[in-house]
Order: structure tokens, then sequence, then C-alpha cells
């Protein structure tokens, strides 16, 4: 099958065509600009490729590559696929960072693919950066991003605050599962880590335990940041206050959603 026989068939099984575009610059190692002056050029293995495209498998998996706030990561099925909307967290940890003397501490934590922490790291390099995640197979993946980008991170396998015993940070980040079991975007998102999308119930079962639990772990002043569902604000916003955070404040994604609530600890 050729460059255009697949832009075809991607169009007749509703796969967006930059989607397209970009699987095949994938399997032929050409960039898009390319693609527009070769279409009689064969692509191998495009066709079952686009079918399961087509099927809801994410472009991410089937390239094994994401962008994410200037990197570019490796992705497996073993971790969520970093989207755009989380840079919005790590936006807003950048500010506090920026404002924070010497080598402030700083946790990922649930990091996936190391999203979050390798961009901090990145942007922040005298933060000094650790990551948590309880799946040894997504914590493999974060690894080996941080060591392919020559970003240093201390990478931690287990769950939540487990591997942090005594340990106290300036800034702790999470995007944890958030989606509430019963939500209707819960079956197309089949293909990624269940675990790392829901906890069951309304949602928030580990937006609590983090929110219990970071207090333990930050120094005075420190500060929580976590991602959270469009319509779980106000109710973060409280837990948080029933916890002794002060400054609550809340940032919107690119929609202009409410993504993203955190909290100073006083002292």
């Amino acid at each position: 099958m050729t460059v255009d026989e697949a832009l075809a068939l991607a169009r007749q099984l509703g796969v967006e065509r930059g989607d397209a575009q970009a699987l095949i610059s994938h399997l032929t190692g050409r960039d898009r600009a390319w693609l527009i002056t070769h279409g009689d050029t064969p692509v191998p293995a495009v066709e079952a490729a686009l079918r399961r495209l087509a099927d809801g498998e994410p472009l991410a998996h089937l390239t094994g590559w994401q962008p994410f706030h200037g990197l570019m990561l490796s992705v497996t099925p073993a971790t969520l696929i970093p989207r755009p909307d989380t840079e919005t967290l790590v936006e807003w940890a950048l500010e506090l960072l920026a404002g924070m003397p010497g080598e402030p501490a700083v946790v990922d934590l649930g990091t996936g693919s190391g999203a979050i922490a390798l961009a901090l790291k990145a942007a922040c390099p005298r933060a000094r950066v650790t990551a948590v995640d309880l799946s040894a197979d997504a914590l493999a993946v974060a690894r080996g991003n941080g060591e392919r980008l020559g970003l240093p991170v201390d990478w931690r396998h287990g769950s939540w605050f487990e591997p942090l015993a005594g340990r106290r940070f300036d800034l702790i980040v999470s995007n944890p599962p958030y989606i509430a079991g019963n939500d209707p975007h819960l079956p197309p998102l089949r293909h990624e880590p269940l675990a790392a999308l829901t906890p069951g119930g309304d949602g928030l079962a580990d937006l609590w335990t983090l929110i219990d639990a970071a207090p333990q772990h930050l120094a005075p002043g420190g500060w929580l940041l976590l991602e959270h569902g469009w319509d779980q604000a106000d109710a973060v916003a409280q837990q948080l206050a029933g916890r002794g955070f002060a400054e609550a404040s809340l940032r919107h994604d690119l929609g202009g959603r409410a993504r993203a609530s955190g909290g100073r600890l006083p002292g």
C-alpha cells in the first residue's frame, strides 16, 4: 500500500488526516512534507496499523512516542499517555519553583512515563526531583526516558508516599487517577492502564489519600499541587482547607476547564 492509498484508507476508516500522516511518517521515517511529494511510495505494515488506530488504539502506542512540554517521551501500554492539559500543572509548579531558593526538593507521585518529573527537571535543573509509581513496568519506562534525556531523577517504586518515609519536600505534584468508575469516558480509554485512570467510585479516593498524607511530607511553607477532573474543583478545595492548607488556588486547562488545585502548608 502506498502513501496515497494509505491516506485514502484512513479517510474511509474515519481516521483524522493528521494522525494518519503522523503514523505514516513514523513507519517510513520521513517527515510530513516528504509524504506530500512521494504519494506512490510503499509503506510497510500501514494497513494493519491504520485499522488499529481506527479501532481506538492510541497513536502514541503505535509509534511508541508522545511529546510533552518540549520533551519526546517513550510510552507503552503500561503508562498513561501524557496529555497537553497536564502541562497546566507543570507550568504552575515551575512558577512556584522559580520563587524557591537553592535546590528545592520536589516529588511527582504516580509518575507514569515520568512526564511531570522530567519536565520539571528539564526546566529547573537545580531542583532535586524524586518520582514514585506503584507500577514497576511504568517506572521502567520513566527511568528509560530519564536516562535517554540525560535528566537525573530519583525513581522510587511504591504506593504514593510509601517509599518516602521520613522525607519532606518543598513541592509535591501529582496527576492521580481521578475519573469516576462509571464515567462514560473510560471505555474509549481501554488501551491505557485502568489503575492510572480511575480509583473507582466517585474518583476522589486517591486525591483524598494524597491530601491527607501530604502534610507529613511537606516542609513548612511547601506546596501541594494536584490535577483533577473539571467537576471536582470545589470538593478538592474543601478537602485542602479541611487539612489545613492555605492559599488554596485553582488553575484552568487549555480548554478553560478547572484542571488543577493546590495549597500551601502554613509555616
